[in-house]
């Protein structure tokens, strides 16, 4: 049973951070609630002894001579309370990084998925992101809980202009995703790894935007949907404000949501409640068969 049940426990899955909370704390909270599950799923019954116990005799008579009779006792050495906990740690890797200010998907890794993870981001995997904008203001840190260093008027920016920024912003990627990828532009191969989306950067690589677009506009308030690869949110954050700036305005980010890291999506992640052994063994095993399943589509 004790293998039986690390096996489960040893993949990948996805949960959903919440903001204004530290990465650290949610793998924390999570190691924790899978050593408990581990310990009360797997505990073993207590191993169990023969001891000859004295046979109390009835009657009012006292006793002639001690009457001996064979028990099968529980081992108390071997109790958890004795022994301590089977399982007293569990390596909980974790993935591409969500700061305390951003929300959304983050990949987690328990046991042998480790390597898993590692093997996934030497893919080049991208991520998507909701981001909250909003004109008339510039921080020092580019987010809205940043210390104010100035303010503007936004009422002459529309969406058409907004769309324009955001097109020739996305254009200046396309071109330095085409710079990092190490594939002649002229080739079959390079039209082919366009097609399929392949296109992108031989490990490290500065921030690239790969998808840029407005999805909600409504002064001084706007919303973008990013897919980008190499970033960060600080990255992220940035662009806002030089999207203010381009706009002859200034602009803070309000919020950043993760809603996808490479396969992972926000169906896919758990939220706090579902921390729990039974639903990372579970969310784990469905990434197995999700992975499995689009392999033999594949072939």
């Amino acid at each position: 049973p004790k293998s039986a049940g690390l096996g489960t426990l040893e993949g990948l899955f996805c949960v959903y951070k919440p903001s204004g909370v530290h990465w650290k704390l949610v793998r924390d909270s999570i190691e924790a609630n899978l050593l408990k599950g581990l310990n009360v799923t797997l505990s073993q019954p207590l191993p169990q002894e023969v001891r000859f116990l004295p046979h109390p005799e009835s009657g009012t008579a006292a006793p002639k001579e001690l009457t001996l009779s064979a028990a099968s006792i529980p081992v108390l050495s071997k109790h958890p309370l004795v022994t301590g906990p089977e399982f007293q740690h569990i390596r909980v890797g974790v993935g591409h990084r969500l700061d305390a200010f951003s929300s959304g998907v983050l990949v987690l890794a328990v046991g042998n998925g480790n390597k898993a993870l590692n093997n996934l981001y030497k893919t080049r995997i991208t991520r998507d992101y909701t981001l909250q904008g909003e004109f008339g203001t510039a921080t020092n840190d580019f987010s809205h809980m940043g210390r104010v260093v100035e303010r503007s008027t936004y009422g002459h920016i529309t969406q058409d202009k907004l769309d324009r920024v955001l097109a020739v912003l996305q254009g200046a990627n396309q071109k330095a995703l085409l710079m990092y990828s190490n594939v002649d532009m002229h080739s079959q191969e390079a039209y082919e790894m366009a097609v399929q989306g392949l296109l992108g950067p031989e490990g490290k690589s500065l921030p690239i935007l790969i998808g840029l677009r407005c999805t909600h506009f409504e002064l001084p308030n706007f919303t973008l949907e990013v897919q980008c690869i190499n970033e960060t949110q600080k990255y992220l954050c940035k662009v806002v404000h030089e999207i203010g700036l381009e706009l002859r305005s200034t602009a803070v980010c309000t919020g950043v949501r993760r809603t996808r890291d490479g396969p992972f999506t926000l169906q896919d992640a758990l939220i706090h409640h579902h921390w729990t052994a039974t639903d990372v063994m579970q969310a784990i095993q469905h990434y197995h068969f999700s992975k499995k399943k689009i392999l033999k589509d594949s072939l």
